[in-house]
């Protein structure tokens, strides 16, 4: 798969132990839905001291997944910060010869489980309040296939480009626009 300029590939273990962080990864989640913010300004959405949020920003920072916004800020104590790209994504089977970035992938994928299981149970806390045209559209499935290797990697090829269809298409400018979490997964189950 092609990378877009605005999708960051992972390869360093380093800085994928770095973003296999709850508080850096919902930071991260934060800059990329709502746009630039100050530390102040992360520190109430997401309920973290002002001092935890600027820590792991420059750990953020450190590796590439966010970098200051300085044309934003209204004088020199001001500091915003944005994410660096819309995406992040890396190859399991690219780290599997090498025991430390198949360790941090691991690392990192098992945080981020952890965030989408996180994020799945405040929606399923929040739903009876929401309006049932919302609720109407949520889904939640899971499919048992028999595939091929091959058919595997066109499964995944065709749920990238649903994907990115829809990413597309998403405008936050709409008036009834709300972000919408799209998680999908296709992996050889146990056996």
């Amino acid at each position: 798969m092609a990378d877009e300029p605005s999708t960051l590939h992972l390869t360093d273990p380093r800085a994928m132990r770095a973003l296999a962080h709850q508080t850096r990864i919902r930071l991260l989640g934060e800059l990329r839905i709502r746009g630039p913010q100050t530390v102040g300004m992360l520190s109430d959405v997401t309920g973290e001291a002002v001092g935890s949020v600027s820590y792991h920003l420059g750990k953020l920072a450190e590796h590439g997944f966010v970098r200051e916004a300085p044309e934003l800020a209204r004088n020199r104590r001001e500091r915003w910060w944005r994410a660096a790209h819309a995406r992040t994504n890396w190859e399991p089977v690219e780290l599997l010869d090498d025991p430390e970035r198949r360790l941090a992938s691991d690392l990192l994928r098992r945080a981020f489980l952890q965030r989408y299981v996180a994020r799945f149970e405040a929606y399923l806390d929040a739903e009876a309040s929401l309006d049932p045209a919302w609720v109407r559209g949520t889904t939640s499935s899971d499919s048992f296939l028999h595939l091929t290797p091959d058919e595997l990697v066109e499964l995944r090829r065709e749920l990238s480009e649903l994907g990115e269809r829809w990413q597309a298409r998403s405008n936050p400018d709409r008036p009834d626009a709300r972000t919408v979490t799209l998680i999908w997964q296709a992996y050889r189950g146990p056996q």
